[in-house]
């Protein structure tokens, strides 16, 4: 299975779309909520190459970009290769 990471904040639909999604297909993940750690932000932004909302999903070294985009990628059926499930 893929590292994955998501930067997200508490009060966030999309972050609480994702997290569900990842969850339901068994996947660990580690989160970053830049909320409650906040000089994580300018980390999460560098790596999403300039992405600032939340969440900013990353499987392995790939920027995957946001919720949306995670749920592009499973409506196409290719989010499970990426996650190795």
């Amino acid at each position: 299975m893929s590292d994955v990471v998501l930067y997200s904040k508490d009060y966030c639909p999309f972050c609480q779309r994702a997290k569900a999604l990842l969850d339901k297909k068994g996947v660990t993940y580690t989160e970053y909520d830049i909320g409650l750690q906040p000089e994580l932000r300018d980390e999460m932004i560098k790596r999403a190459n300039g992405g600032y909302t939340v969440p900013q999903i990353f499987i392995g070294d790939q920027h995957i970009g946001g919720c949306d985009d995670m749920m592009a990628l499973e409506a196409r059926g290719e989010l499970n290769a990426l996650l190795n499930v």
